[in-house]
């Protein structure tokens, strides 16, 4: 089970005025597996007093909102398979559009964060998952949205609905052997990466035959060798360098040239641009540790000192072990065990992945929103 679906003990969904509370709503899954449309999740930090990165959160929202606006409306509309609606792009460009989207979700959480923080268990955190989704009889009803033009937003405005999930949430202890993420490589990388939709909850699903035991994520490439993310989490790998190329740069507080660098997949490879990934990179600039946005190889494994995975929820979670399949084309199997796997292990946290994880920390508490501000 991974940490994301271990929220049953409490949960509330506020959906088109009407909030539903524990039993009648649904576990974050199948929420998400209900409703087409563009979201993005965050949790609660320091025992439920502020949301994590929440501006950046935001961002996202409405960057993914846009993008399927723009490119792929069907991912925000649910449409009668019998009867399905022919879409046309929503061009959508005024410079409200993130305000716009901000009103929605600060209007649905003043609604359900006081009750939720009210049944919050001490040592829990609450994950936030907002989403944002079409409303296709009210498109149906109306004629010329789109254009580009502010009218036109507004217009696109009046079909959007948001629907916000709240559930408890403990977060694994960084650090300790228990908490570290294993990992299996297992399926294609997706379409459309650049945009967070809730159809890839579904689309994900078959990939699931093929977890082997004691797994918690699974792994995307498109060739078996350039490792691109994991279904729920981006991915990173500390590898050793070419020490001709070190630049003389200093780990604080130790006193060694940096003989490696962090590796993960550039978003032009087809992964989502996650908001912790960018903090990632944003931390290894600030601190001098060599960054290359390229997609880590198994083929050079062996040269692999440390991993990592990232998401909202886990923050930054280090791997413990990595299986892949050998060969590639043994998946067409369709089950776990007709695959011979080749496994990697790492020593726990490493030293760059405890300095990355320390700094994105502290940059919780200097980029916190306060909860009383969205109340």
């Amino acid at each position: 089970m991974l940490p994301e679906q271990k929220m049953d003990s409490m949960r509330f969904l506020y959906s088109k005025g009407v909030l539903s509370c524990s039993s009648d709503a649904p576990p974050i899954t199948t929420f998400l597996e209900s409703l087409p449309g563009s979201y993005t999740t965050t949790r609660t930090h320091e025992n439920g007093t502020t949301l994590l990165f929440w501006e950046r959160h935001l961002k996202r929202l409405s960057n993914s909102t846009r993008i399927l606006l723009n490119s792929n409306p069907e991912l925000i509309f649910k449409t009668n398979k019998k009867s399905p609606l022919l879409f046309s792009p929503f061009p959508v460009t005024a410079l409200k559009w993130e305000s716009r989207i901000r009103s929605l979700v600060s209007n649905s959480l003043s609604q359900v964060l006081p009750i939720a923080l009210k049944e919050r268990s001490k040592g829990e955190e609450l994950a936030v998952t907002a989403l944002v989704s079409g409303d296709i009889e009210k498109l149906k009803a109306m004629k010329n949205v789109g254009g580009g033009g502010d009218d036109d937003d507004k217009g696109v405005f009046q079909v959007l609905d948001l629907h916000l999930h709240i559930g408890s949430y403990i977060p694994p202890v960084f650090g300790i052997e228990e908490s570290g993420a294993h990992l299996a490589l297992v399926g294609h990388g997706r379409d459309l990466a650049d945009a967070k939709y809730s159809d890839w909850v579904r689309l994900r699903k078959p990939l699931e035959k093929l977890r082997p035991p004691s797994v918690t994520e699974l792994l995307l490439s498109n060739d078996g060798d350039r490792i691109l993310e994991g279904c729920m989490t981006n991915f990173f790998v500390i590898c050793q360098r070419d020490m001709s190329e070190a630049e003389g740069k200093y780990l604080d507080g130790y006193n060694n040239v940096y003989s490696v660098e962090v590796q993960t997949a550039p978003v032009s490879d087809g992964v989502l641009p996650g908001v912790i990934r960018e903090l990632v990179i944003e931390v290894c600039h600030s601190k001098g540790i060599p960054v290359c946005e390229v997609a880590p190889s198994w083929e050079k494994h062996q040269l692999w000192e440390e991993a990592f995975v990232t998401n909202s929820l886990r923050v930054l979670q280090h791997v413990e072990t990595i299986k892949v399949p050998q060969p590639w084309e043994s998946l067409k199997s369709k089950c776990f065990e007709g695959i011979s796997w080749i496994e990697k292990k790492f020593e726990g946290p490493g030293i760059i992945t405890k300095v990355i994880q320390k700094e994105i920390m502290e940059r919780a508490s200097t980029e916190s929103h306060p909860l009383n501000e969205s109340i």
